[in-house]
């Protein structure tokens, strides 16, 4: 098994290559740029920038106990 990467950067090369592999029946994956900006979901990204801005206390973890109470 071999892995070729290919960058293309507009659909219609893209297709040309996805029918071109489709006819010799080769198996193949793709990711769009847009796939990678989206790793992670907007409102969960959204929630913890919104967390850095309240106020937070910090914490002694050698001393744990102490620093909470």
């Amino acid at each position: 098994m071999e892995i070729i990467i290919i960058k293309s950067t507009d659909s219609i090369t893209t297709q040309k290559i996805k029918d071109f592999l489709k006819d010799l029946k080769v198996t193949y994956k793709t990711e769009s740029k847009k796939d990678k900006e989206k790793l992670y979901d907007p409102a969960f990204v959204k929630k913890i920038l919104d967390t850095k801005s309240e106020k937070s206390v910090s914490v002694n973890t050698s001393n744990l106990w102490e620093s909470i109470l």
